[in-house]
């Protein structure tokens, strides 16, 4: 038979370390006591109080929606940092139960085990008490009814007395024996079942109270991470102005180059001299999209020997098919204009100077009078819709361009891309900064493609945008849509205006913190926006404040991006991904200072 008390001390060290658990966990919390009171208690009653109705409202000043930004994000870091602990004594408790739950598994199996043993030995004990019963009597008669001297006087001799007297005094030691074991059995049966009471009703009830407690705490997170949510969600609606300015950036004149003037600023060239230094900016490879044909890389192909043919090739794919005698009997239908034949609609497109066609772009303008002809076509679904009249669609005008472009249209009668039997929707735009990015309409793909004679290797010097003499090829943007400069003649900056870039980059990608006030400097934008200092000690609370650049250079990859930027700084070398730089670089550039590509150069003067 095992021992009881073997069996029972697996369960006496569960329930001792469950105890030590519990005095020292309540215990801890104690000291975490007032920040469990203010995240659960006084913040929830503080974020209804907040006036977020009056977040949107038109006459929230500028100063107030700062204050309700402050307001917010600081309710979410206190609410953060009350929750921690909490979150962490819940993971430790979490850990400890795993830890000795296989203990309390053996403690479980072994108060079975020792039920088992009682019902056993109270089987056994019914037995033993009825041969005590005869024993303790039989014992009794001996030790009363017949003495030792009547033993010696009724045998007949001496060595007989003696054997007899022998044999009594061990049957009578044997019987005080079995009395003395089975009493302590007795005894020892009474005590382990009152133990084995004892310990189940206290494992018991702390499983109950730790798997309550737990429950409680782990509620208490669920709805302090509900509430960080939400102060989450009104931080990033009061910073959506960042995206308006994002948005505004990534603006250019115009998706073509039909009413844009050739010539273009010399302030924003890289040989122009800012004056000081050492000064640094931004320039853009092309803009603003950089799918289907370049126009002016169509016209570099064009001066180069190219026909329309070859162009259409090249930018579509060499698998597009030119139909050369679909339907001209279709009618299009121009939002505000009316409908027109479509030969007659292509005859309105201000898509491309005329003049190209008597500096060496006749096959460029045919290769646009095909495109624009099935953009259209395919826009439309064979004129069974309407198209708009702007450069969201093509730029139309009421009268026919005339000269070299209606030339170029009349060369290419019929003329239209097709793809799966159905007119192709052909992209176009003025400059890709000589990389050709690839699109699927249609079920066909186009081709991405380093636009030179010699590919990657022709790039930038061979470029056909940059023979062709695109002013857009390779340009710091500094004006607005409209021109406006907001204040700033040039797109250069200095060295610590470029950290001030950085150290945006800090706080809102590589820390990610909503901040509004991270936005342009200057009067167009509006707003309560950081001084370069504020926001060098915003970045320098959370991570590193940056106070000058020295040096940069650039890396790019093979599909026709900027891959990284490299910085030397007073605080050291970092590097910079160049999406995560241009997201950077325009929320926080000054005054309409901006990238308009993702291919992108730094210079430094």
């Amino acid at each position: 038979m095992n021992n009881p008390k073997s069996q029972s001390f697996g369960l006496k060290q569960a329930i001792s370390q469950l105890q030590d658990i519990k005095v020292s966990w309540l215990h801890h919390h104690k000291a975490f006591l007032p920040f469990y009171l203010f995240t659960f208690l006084l913040l929830p009653a503080a974020f209804y109080l907040l006036p977020t109705t009056s977040i949107y409202a038109e006459d929230c000043n500028l100063n107030c929606l700062e204050t309700q930004i402050k307001d917010l994000e600081h309710a979410r870091e206190l609410s953060e940092a009350a929750t921690k602990p909490l979150e962490s004594e819940v993971v430790k408790l979490s850990a400890t139960v795993k830890n000795i739950s296989a203990e309390l598994d053996q403690a479980e199996t072994d108060l079975q085990n020792l039920s088992l043993s009682v019902a056993s030995r109270e089987k056994d004990l019914a037995g033993s008490y009825a041969i005590l019963s005869v024993r303790v009597a039989e014992y009794y008669k001996r030790s009363r009814l017949t003495p030792p001297f009547l033993v010696i006087f009724s045998s007949k001799d001496a060595s007989l007395a003696t054997r007899d007297l022998a044999y009594r005094a061990a049957v009578t030691g044997e019987d005080r024996d079995i009395i003395t074991k089975t009493t302590e059995e007795i005894l020892s049966l009474e005590a382990d079942q009152k133990k084995l009471q004892a310990d189940q009703a206290q494992l018991t009830s702390l499983r109950t109270r730790l798997d309550a407690q737990a429950k409680f705490f782990q509620s208490e997170i669920d709805k302090a991470k509900v509430y960080q949510s939400t102060l989450a969600t009104q931080i990033a609606d009061l910073t959506k102005r960042q995206q308006e300015i994002l948005t505004a950036k990534a603006e250019t004149f115009s998706t073509t180059v039909g009413d844009v003037p050739l010539a273009d600023d010399p302030n924003s060239r890289p040989d122009y001299n800012p004056g000081f230094s050492p000064a640094f900016a931004a320039f853009s490879f092309g803009a603003p999209h950089f799918k289907g044909m370049s126009q002016y890389g169509a016209y570099g192909r064009a001066k180069s020997g190219q026909n329309a043919d070859e162009i259409l090739h090249a930018y579509y794919g060499g698998g597009i098919e030119i139909k050369k005698d679909y339907s001209t009997d279709i009618s299009i239908n121009v939002q505000g204009y009316g409908s027109f034949n479509i030969e007659e609609y292509v005859k309105r497109i201000y898509e491309m100077p005329g003049s190209w066609g008597d500096d060496g772009g006749m096959e460029a303008l045919k290769a646009q009078a095909v495109a624009a002809r099935s953009y259209a076509l395919a826009y439309t679904n064979n004129g069974s819709g309407s198209i708009c009249a702007t450069e969201s669609c093509q730029v139309f005008k009421s009268s026919p361009k005339g000269g070299k472009w209606e030339e170029a249209v009349n060369a290419t009668r019929g003329w239209v891309l097709v793809a799966g039997g159905q007119p192709f929707s052909a992209w176009y735009a003025s400059t890709s900064g000589g990389y050709q990015e690839s699109y699927t309409a249609q079920g066909h793909t186009t081709p991405a493609f380093w636009d030179t004679p010699s590919g990657r290797d022709g790039w930038t010097s061979q470029a056909y945008e940059k023979t062709a003499g695109s002013p857009w090829f390779y340009k710091g943007w500094y004006r607005s849509r409209s021109g406006d400069s907001c204040g700033r003649p040039h797109p250069w900056l200095n060295g610590e205006e470029m950290a001030d870039i950085i150290n945006a980059w800090v706080v809102l990608i590589q820390k990610g913190q909503g901040d509004d006030r991270v936005i342009p400097t200057g009067s167009c934008w509006g707003g309560n926006p950081y001084s370069i200092s504020e926001l060098r000690d915003r970045a320098s609370t959370i991570g590193t404040g940056y106070g000058r650049v020295t040096g940069v250079s650039v890396t790019y990859r093979s599909d026709g991006v900027t891959d990284s930027v490299h910085f030397d700084t007073d605080k050291g070398s970092l590097t910079i991904s160049g999406s995560e730089f241009k997201k950077a670089f325009n929320l926080r550039a000054p005054g309409n200072i901006a990238l308009k590509s993702g291919l992108f150069n730094i210079e430094k003067k």
